[in-house]
């Protein structure tokens, strides 16, 4: 009988659930490295909470560069890797996950906005730069819902 998280259905909490299954085993085989296998099932989970994340805050730091820089020409390249983080959020985002990226979406905006910031005044666009929200602005609905883009500053309009 089956019990906890699917594989197929929630891998990062099979991963979660697996690994502690598998430290609560006995043993009398000392040669079973039961702690290091339970810690390597463990960081496979990890890694794809840690690759979720990361393309959270590569589609926040775009978002922000497109509702902030008055720049035309890059526009289409953020909306690009958009797309590509959200090809790679609709094949890893896990039932576990999203609850996860939910609570962090907080600070993986200011992770978005730093580096924004920071993308906006290495062209110049200081001004894009100060008007940053200090809080997040969108949702993750909207992070994930293709075809979404904020909209750009009145002035490139």
């Amino acid at each position: 009988m089956h019990d906890g998280p699917r594989y197929d259905d929630d891998f990062y909490a099979w991963t979660q659930y697996q690994a502690q299954v598998l430290r609560s085993l006995r043993t009398r085989d000392n040669r079973f490295d039961r702690e290091h296998v339970a810690e390597e099932i463990e960081d496979l989970g990890k890694s794809e909470r840690d690759a979720t994340q990361s393309q959270i805050t590569r589609v926040l730091e775009h978002f922000l560069k497109l509702a902030h820089s008055p720049a035309d020409r890059p526009r289409y390249g953020w909306m690009r890797s958009i797309a590509e983080a959200r090809g790679v959020l609709r094949r890893k985002l896990s039932p576990t996950l999203r609850r996860d990226v939910e609570e962090a979406l907080g600070s993986l905006y200011e992770e978005a906005r730093e580096q924004a910031s920071l993308g906006l005044r290495e062209y110049g666009e200081d001004a894009g730069a100060d008007a940053l929200p200090a809080d997040c602005p969108y949702t993750l609905d909207q992070v994930l819902q293709w075809g979404w883009y904020p909209e750009p500053p009145a002035e490139t309009k």
